[in-house]
């Protein structure tokens, strides 16, 4: 548990970034940076005791920030369309060695990376170790299928392997102890990106996934919550790698299978492969348990308060 410190959270404007900052403002003075380009998600920033700075990582003037943060946590990310790496790496990945070297101070950051990162192996259920290969291509019939699905961003993987590296330059030459969160998907809240799913279910949509089965290792913000503190702690200047996941194996189309159980509907599933997308995203967790110790939040149970607050809002 972080108390009493001074800390920075980018990309506080997020899903993801909001209740973790507001997490962290409970105990200690949090500073959020964003565009904040919609003035409504300012507000919910600065209802939970969050300091907002508006900020846009594109440019190169961080001189409204302090320099004096302990810890930072690293999330601003922009999707970038096919082809256009040079912004990618402009504002995704450049602007992570900004952001080190403007809170160089700070006794740990946290940059959050992804398990894109990882090269595709043929086995759904094979578990991506922080030392599994790197790298993923894409081509020509990628592009065609993933536009009627819409499941891949072709610019993030690269970006994010890029963003490691600036991270990890940065923090050897300035000396700052760092570690870099290679994230799973996260769920928790109406927010979130299973939300769509359960919309899916409710409004009897057919809903297409790019294998079947499509396993993965979620973890619920909440665990994400008591997990930011060690992982800050592990923090080294060589730079600690660790996936940042659940503990449980869930396929994707139990999102929608729970949803359509619990409200009292068939699903309506449908595969559209992906050439090259890989069959499964399952993250090793050992490291991170050794960090964290096990997550607290089972994945049906809280699963089901997810969908409950996603249907109580409807399916629009």
């Amino acid at each position: 548990m972080l108390n009493g410190q001074k800390i920075l959270v980018t990309g506080v404007g997020g899903a993801v970034a909001t209740p973790l900052a507001a997490f962290l403002a409970r105990n200690n003075e949090v500073w959020g940076a964003a565009r904040f380009g919609d003035p409504s998600r300012r507000e919910k920033v600065e209802a939970a005791g969050i300091r907002a700075v508006a900020i846009d990582l594109a440019g190169d003037d961080l001189s409204t920030l302090p320099t004096d943060f302990t810890h930072v946590l690293h999330l601003a990310w922009i999707r970038c369309t096919p082809g256009d790496f040079a912004m990618a790496a402009r504002v995704n990945s450049q602007a992570a060695g900004r952001v080190i070297q403007h809170c160089r101070s700070a006794c740990g950051i946290l940059i959050t990376s992804s398990t894109g990162v990882y090269s595709p192996h043929p086995d759904p259920y094979f578990r991506y170790r922080e030392d599994h290969y790197l790298g993923r291509g894409c081509t020509d019939e990628f592009l065609a299928a993933n536009a009627t699905v819409r499941l891949y961003n072709p610019t993030s993987s690269a970006a994010k392997i890029a963003t490691e590296a600036v991270a990890r330059f940065a923090a050897r030459s300035l000396d700052v102890p760092l570690t870099i969160a290679r994230l799973n998907s996260v769920y928790g809240t109406a927010d979130m990106f299973p939300a769509r799913y359960i919309k899916e279910v409710l409004a009897g949509q057919t809903i297409i996934f790019p294998n079947d089965p499509c396993p993965h290792t979620p973890v619920h913000i909440d665990d994400m919550c008591a997990h930011v503190a060690p992982l800050l702690a592990a923090a080294s200047v060589d730079a600690t790698t660790v996936n940042w996941c659940g503990d449980e194996v869930v396929d994707y189309q139990d999102y929608a299978r729970l949803a359509a159980q619990w409200a009292g509907v068939a699903a309506k599933l449908d595969v559209l492969p992906l050439p090259g997308y890989p069959p499964g995203n399952v993250s090793d967790n050992s490291l991170r348990l050794s960090l964290t110790g096990p997550c607290r939040q089972p994945f049906r149970t809280a699963y089901r308060t997810m969908y409950d607050a996603v249907a109580a809002r409807g399916s629009a």
